[in-house]
């Protein structure tokens, strides 16, 4: 299915976007044939418009000849408020999360339906996990996920609910089951997962708020959470109120970190 299509009549530079936009999580290199099919574009204006793109550095030419995103536009993205501003007030803590524990720290916000994630830290001896920074993977499966869906508005949940796909024969598929975990998660002030992302791995998360707006989800991904989950939370809870407290209030009228 191609990316975003290019409409007749489209300006150069909603071609151009769409040329950007057709990649994703699961199309990090293309040809500039799969380029042009996923834009909607004809070869020669994709070709065209391309290499304008690789001459910016919005995209780069790898040694097969294919196309990945380019350094300039992961540059700029370093920029935006949310991922500037969250990811370096929270830094300084993940660093001390990490290296309390060794697991794998994600930092993560809701994006839509879906958990988009900031940073994340791990080691050697991490488990193995299928998140990356910038990634995005579903709210039901994943311990951040949880923590964003039980803070996220009704409508929000009502559409996750609606739609549980299964990942590992441990995925909650029940929206009732679903349900009252989030319960319990505005209850306990943490969720968890037990291999329901990725078979081996476990995760307990927390929010991070902002005064009282829930902002992020702070999270630790483990082999199993039968013995040091308490230890965990505690951890996480202190790293959440530091990041919390290093927030500066967002601008009148400004998006800040409120999630979409």
């Amino acid at each position: 299915m191609a990316g975003h299509v290019s409409q007749p009549g489209a300006t150069v530079t909603s071609r151009a976007l769409s040329l950007v936009g057709a990649f994703d999580e699961d199309h990090r290199r293309l040809t500039l044939t799969e380029l042009a099919d996923r834009a909607g574009l004809p070869v020669p204006t994709a070709h065209r418009l391309v290499a304008e793109l690789v001459a910016w550095g919005a995209l780069a030419r790898t040694s097969s000849g294919g196309y990945v995103i380019g350094r300039r536009l992961w540059d700029l993205g370093l920029l935006a408020p949310l991922q500037a501003g969250l990811v370096e007030a929270a830094s300084p803590f993940l660093h001390d999360l990490y290296g309390a524990t060794l697991a794998t720290v994600h930092l993560a916000v809701r994006d839509g339906l879906e958990v988009l994630y900031l940073e994340r830290l791990r080691g050697h001896a991490s488990v193995p996990i299928v998140s990356t920074v910038g990634s995005r993977l579903p709210l039901h499966a994943t311990g951040v996920g949880k923590v964003l869906l039980a803070h996220a508005p009704a409508d929000v949940q009502q559409a996750v609910l609606a739609n549980l796909p299964r990942i590992t024969p441990y995925t909650i598929t029940q929206p009732g089951t679903l349900r009252r975990q989030l319960a319990r998660v505005l209850r306990d002030d943490y969720a968890t997962t037990v291999e329901e992302m990725s078979l081996g791995g476990c995760s307990v998360a927390v929010p991070v708020r902002r005064g009282q707006d829930v902002v992020a989800a702070l999270g630790i991904v483990v082999a199993s959470l039968k013995q040091d989950r308490p230890r965990l939370v505690a951890a996480l809870h202190v790293a959440a109120r530091g990041i919390g407290r290093a927030l500066t209030p967002a601008p009148q009228g400004a998006a800040g970190y409120t999630p979409p």
